[in-house]
């Protein structure tokens, strides 16, 4: 029976082959930032642009070192994302034929990067709207042809694919264990794989999960000691977005506190996205920046002088996205707001309105909700600025001038549906 550290160290000898290890890289802004040493473990420049392909690989590779037939495998697959792109080049590199089962809903461009990836041996087929109608699908496609699901995160032979992150940092710092590792969450098989192995390689290293706060199936089931299903999540950190911790995941995870689990605001997230792509001119997919978002709220005293590791997850960033990041990045720095506007009907109202705009404000919608009112129309606005003190001075002028307002910026709701 191999230990844990063994079989891990295998994997990353059969990597070798595709995935020399990805660059551990001191970062001197982060670092002067926060007056420690910040190194970015940097899985977006895998072949796939994600860790993922590590446990898919090693998973593939396993399963084919243990098959006795003369015909080899077939193997499944369900993702909209990273772990579709993994298995389609792991699939091509041993020369097997896979299936990916895929949401109706997923855009083209993932598509057509999965078909490249996997070139003639993966075949997609797009089922239902939403993960688990397509997963469904794919387990129902496995029994009926006998093929090998490729589960995303809940399975040792993926855990064990992921650690191999945690043996290349170990070489990368000498073996000088970094004094903490901050990891995004999604199904969990990156944190148990690099729990379990560090644990026992660097004891003292301490552990910082990062989830979106709009998915914190981690955090949930650790303050319930249960495995938490939840009822809704926020798709949009879309690589970190699952609804239940796996299940072999949880059980390797179930001791860690639950205040090691860090939530991240997804527009503060994209502030963070957006400051990385214009400093640094890091291109990194919501759920590759997590780590890194997270540093603002670790008190500085537990990070100062400290080696830290950010591991920079994935950087499949859709660009047809880059408006919408902006838009919660403005947000979120209080530059940009929606709101309603009471516009008296009569002459002269929208110029003494426009009158009361600084000279860094700027209008970035208009448009008339209810034309029919005698006396009022109803204006739908959104308002950029380069102070968020701005805002005040605008609103005091609209109190003094008699202009009724709403401000809708932080109503989900409301906002969803007009903006």
């Amino acid at each position: 029976m191999h230990t844990f550290k063994e079989q891990v160290t295998q994997a990353k000898k059969n990597l070798k082959s595709i995935l020399p290890a990805t660059p551990l890289q001191r970062n001197v802004h982060l670092s002067q930032q926060y007056g420690a040493d910040i190194y970015l473990k940097r899985e977006d420049l895998t072949p796939v642009r994600s860790y993922k392909l590590r446990g898919a690989f090693n998973f593939i590779s396993k399963a084919l070192a243990n098959h006795e037939g003369v015909e080899k495998p077939h193997f499944v697959c369900a993702s909209a994302g990273n772990h579709a792109q993994g298995f389609a080049f792991s699939c091509a590199h041993f020369g097997v034929h896979g299936t990916i089962f895929m949401p109706v809903t997923t855009p083209k461009q993932k598509i057509d990067k999965t078909k490249t990836f996997g070139g003639e041996f993966v075949e997609v087929r797009l089922t239902g709207d939403i993960f688990d109608q397509c997963y469904a699908a794919a387990q129902d496609f496995c029994t009926a042809q006998s093929a090998h699901l490729v589960p995303p995160f809940d399975h040792a032979d993926i855990i064990e694919g992921q650690a191999t992150i945690g043996l290349e940092i170990l070489e990368q710092l000498h073996n000088e264990a970094p004094d903490m590792i901050i990891l995004p969450v999604g199904g969990g098989g990156l944190g148990a794989g690099l729990l379990q192995l560090l644990g026992t390689l660097a004891p003292e290293t301490r552990f910082v999960f990062v989830e979106p706060e709009g998915a914190p199936s981690l955090k949930r089931s650790l303050e319930t000691q249960t495995r938490v299903k939840l009822d809704k999540i926020d798709n949009f950190v879309d690589g970190a977005a699952v609804a239940q911790i796996g299940a072999l995941n949880f059980d390797i995870l179930k001791d860690v506190p639950s205040d090691a689990v860090h939530l991240v605001p997804e527009n503060r997230l994209c502030a963070t996205i957006s400051s990385l792509l214009n400093i640094e001119g890091l291109v990194l997919e919501p759920a590759g920046a997590l780590s890194i978002d997270v540093l603002a709220d670790l008190p500085a005293t537990e990070i100062a002088g400290k080696r830290i590791v950010c591991i920079v997850s994935g950087g499949n960033f859709d660009f047809e996205r880059l408006p919408e990041v902006k838009e919660k990045a403005m947000s979120y720095r209080g530059l940009k707001k929606y709101f309603i506007l009471r516009l008296p009907q009569r002459p002269g109202a929208l110029k003494d309105f426009l009158n009361m705009l600084g000279p860094n404000d700027d209008i970035a919608r208009f448009e008339y909700l209810k034309k029919s009112a005698r006396n009022f129309g109803t204006v739908l606005l959104g308002i950029e600025t380069d102070d968020p003190a701005n805002f005040q001075i605008l609103f005091d002028k609209m109190v003094a001038g008699g202009f009724s307002y709403q401000d809708i910026t932080e109503n989900d709701l409301l906002s969803s549906l007009i903006v």
